[in-house]
C-alpha cells in the first residue's frame, strides 16, 4: 500500500486533484478557502495510469490518497497559518506518515513561504519524496508559469510539473512521476 498526501496552501486545488486521480467526486470542491476542514482519506486499487506505461506501480496494488486542509492562507505570507496549532500538528503527522507527497502551488499566487519551509522539513528531516506541481496554469500567462518554475527550482531545488485540472495539461506527467516514486516505496 502506498500512501500519498496532497498538500498546499488554501484553495490551490488539492481536492480537485484528489477527485481527478480517483476519477470521481470524493472531496468537496468549492472556490472558497477552507472547504476541506481536516483530512480526507480514500483507499482505492488503481490510479488512472496512462496506457502507454507498463506496470508502473512496481507491485503496489493499492493507493491511499490523503487530501489535507489548506495549511496556509495564500494571501498572508507572514503568520499565514489558518489552523489551530493542534489541528496543524494532526495534519502534519498524517503528512509525515505518507510515502509520497504532492506539493501543490497555485500559479495565480506563487510559492508560499510557509509551504516552502514545510517542504524543506519534509524533504530533509523526514526524507520524503515530493512531487511539486504548479496548478491553475490555465489562468496565467506562460511566462508566469516559467517564473514560478524558476523560483521553485531555485528555492526548493526541484523541477515542478505545470498542471491544469481544467484542461488536464500535465496530468499524465504527474501520474508518471507518481508511478516512478511508487516503484521505490
Amino acid at each position: 500500500m502506498i500512501k500519498v498526501a496532497i498538500i498546499g496552501a488554501e484553495n490551490v486545488g488539492k481536492s480537485t486533484l484528489m477527485n481527478a486521480l480517483i476519477g470521481g467526486k470524493v472531496s468537496e470542491v468549492e472556490n472558497l478557502p477552507g472547504t476541506t476542514k481536516g483530512i480526507i482519506r480514500r483507499r482505492f486499487g488503481k490510479l488512472k495510469i496512462p496506457k502507454s506505461m507498463k506496470n508502473p506501480l512496481g507491485g503496489a496494488d493499492e493507493f491511499v490518497l490523503i487530501d489535507t486542509a489548506g495549511l496556509f492562507d495564500p494571501q498572508r505570507e507572514l503568520r499565514g497559518k489558518v489552523l489551530s496549532e493542534e489541528r496543524f500538528r494532526e495534519i502534519l503527522n498524517e503528512i509525515v506518515s505518507a510515502d509520497v507527497i504532492i506539493h501543490m502551488v497555485d500559479a495565480t499566487v506563487g510559492l508560499h513561504r510557509g509551504m516552502e519551509k514545510l517542504h524543506h522539513m519534509l524533504k530533509f528531516r523526514y526524507d520524503k519524496p515530493i512531487i511539486v506541481v504548479i496548478n491553475k496554469i490555465d489562468l496565467v500567462p506562460r511566462e508566469r508559469v516559467e517564473e514560478i518554475r524558476e523560483v521553485i527550482k531555485k528555492r526548493l531545488e526541484q523541477e515542478a510539473i505545470p498542471l491544469s485540472l481544467v484542461t488536464y495539461e500535465g496530468f499524465n506527467d504527474l501520474l508518471e512521476r507518481l508511478a516512478y516514486y511508487a516503484q521505490y516505496v
